[in-house]
């Protein structure tokens, strides 16, 4: 379980495929001696387990094998070296929930259709799959490429958020830009309302 604030921002410095599976390798800050095989990293919003991991002398290179079904639902895929990858660890209890609870599963990819920069924030317009689109509520939650953000405008399959200076700052937001392809996690608590309600 995750919160949505992201952590760190990583590096990747492999993506391999080999069959249905992928190798992801991301250098980060993260100290080696506070992470173990098996432990959980939400990667750009995906939870993967790590496989391998050494350190560095600032942080650690960690390994995560990716399967064939987050391989199809997510943009992990695409990554390259190079590419920088918002990163986080699980929520411990007794940590303070700052954004919302994340599960990092992943349940589609959406497009960014506009981005519009004032006063040092920039105003992010999303297109959604029409499937999810009933999930997403003015003033709810959703996590974007693992970042906790709030809908400000829903029109149709197409939504709005707001990243602040810090969020810029601090994520791979900053890089973000129109026609790109993010992750996206609707709200826990909108699935199981539509679950309970006997939507489809």
């Amino acid at each position: 379980m995750f919160t949505g604030i992201v952590s760190d921002v990583g590096q990747v410095v492999e993506m391999s495929r080999k069959g249905d599976i992928a190798r992801l390798v991301v250098d980060c800050a993260y100290d080696a001696a506070t992470v173990i095989l098996g432990a959980s990293v939400a990667n750009a919003g995906a939870c993967l387990t790590v496989v391998a991991l050494q350190p560095r002398n600032i942080g650690a290179r960690l390994a995560f094998d990716v399967g064939a079904e987050t391989l199809a639902v997510t943009t992990l895929g695409a990554l390259a070296p190079g590419a920088r990858v918002n990163l986080e660890r699980p929520l411990r209890i007794g940590d303070e929930l700052g954004g919302h609870l994340v599960s990092g599963h992943v349940d589609g990819v959406a497009e960014i259709v506009a981005r519009d920069d004032f006063e040092g924030m920039s105003r992010f317009r999303f297109r959604c799959p029409p499937a999810l689109s009933r999930f997403v509520a003015v003033k709810g939650s959703v996590a974007l490429d693992g970042t906790s953000l709030t809908v400000n405008a829903v029109a149709g399959d197409e939504f709005e958020t707001l990243m602040i200076p810090h969020t810029l700052a601090v994520t791979t937001w900053s890089e973000r830009r129109a026609g790109e392809r993010v992750n996206l996690e609707v709200d826990q608590m909108a699935r199981y309302a539509a679950r309970l309600s006997g939507a489809d």
